[in-house]
């Protein structure tokens, strides 16, 4: 029966990843875009919160569905180079299920009802609710380093959940933009190497040979024995060959003054979409009936060095649930 357990072991990382990759699509243009804040449509929104160090918080006015910015001190209102999406998806898999569902799935524009934002000190948060009864509470605050992403789920059904969770979707433009993944690292046990170090080829391969691609290191999750795959959906599929120590990714600015780094207390793996420069850290969690589940991840916005980085996620890691 071992061999049975190891089977529905593996099926299951398997389809977790599958459904993880699945966010992140590229339907963002690869240039900052910038949008207007309206009278009318402002009104329905919190105001933009701001911290000690000019870094603030706002909800994307152009988007029905949950979608945050991040702005750097002293850029306008208008800018999206750290537009999130919050979430991109919900999806479970009910207990006995062989695949999972989506409960929710990010839409752009006008599509879909605009949930009822709340400013909570320096939070700004909504609920909603997921047939067949799961209730959601989703929350960013806004801390001296970063933004911390909250999701807390309660299945007020009668059915267990074995896994559910909610993608984070950071999709970043402008000066973090990074799409040969020249400036995105990650941790391993001997220090900081470059998400996409083991395919040097990358830096000069054309463009349309390059992308679509996704680029993924494992945490917990084994690490998958082929290194590249070009599966049937026509995107390439890049595996490190070793895993992380620390679920982190971090992606530093073309003049080289600012990182944002996306992390969690734990994940399976930890992958890019390099066309969106997205950082994907997302934890899972089970959820029975009449049972609550809280998620976390952080992302740091901040000046200073990959060590600074460590440093705080080390130090802030624990804290996550």
């Amino acid at each position: 029966m071992a061999w049975l357990v190891s089977l529905r072991v593996e099926s299951t990382i398997v389809l977790v990843l599958l459904l993880l990759i699945a966010g992140c699509r590229p339907n963002a243009k690869p240039t900052s875009p910038t949008f207007p804040r309206t009278k009318a449509a402002t009104a329905e929104l919190p105001s933009i919160i701001q911290n000690g160090t000019g870094l603030r918080l706002l909800v994307a006015e152009e988007n029905n569905q949950p979608n945050l910015g991040i702005l750097l001190p002293d850029s306008p209102d208008t800018d999206r180079s750290i537009n999130v999406l919050f979430p991109e998806h919900v999806t479970a898999r009910r207990h006995g299920a062989a695949e999972a569902e989506h409960l929710y799935l990010f839409e752009s524009g006008r599509q879909g009802q605009r949930p009822v934002w709340q400013q909570v000190g320096n939070s700004l948060q909504y609920e909603r609710d997921f047939q067949p009864g799961i209730h959601m509470l989703a929350r960013a605050a806004l801390e001296d380093d970063g933004v911390r992403f909250g999701y807390e789920f309660e299945n007020r059904s009668k059915v267990d959940f074995d896994m559910i969770y909610a993608v984070t979707d950071p999709r970043m433009t402008g000066i973090f933009h990074d799409v040969r993944l020249e400036r995105t690292y990650v941790h391993h046990k001997e220090g900081f190497d470059l998400l996409a170090s083991e395919t040097p080829t990358r830096l000069t391969m054309p463009m349309n040979q390059w992308l679509p691609a996704r680029y993924l290191v494992s945490f917990t999750w084994p690490v998958p024995t082929q290194r590249v795959e070009h599966r049937e959906d026509g995107i390439s599929y890049y595996n490190k060959s070793r895993a992380v120590d620390e679920p982190m990714i971090a992606t530093v600015s073309t003049d080289r003054q600012w990182i944002v780094a996306s992390f969690s207390q734990r994940t399976g793996n930890l992958w890019s979409n390099p066309e969106l420069t997205c950082q994907h850290v997302d934890p899972t969690r089970s959820l029975e009936a009449g049972q609550k589940a809280a998620l976390e991840v952080k992302m740091l916005v901040l000046r200073g060095s990959l060590d600074d980085v460590l440093a705080r996620v080390r130090q802030q890691r624990s804290d996550l649930r």
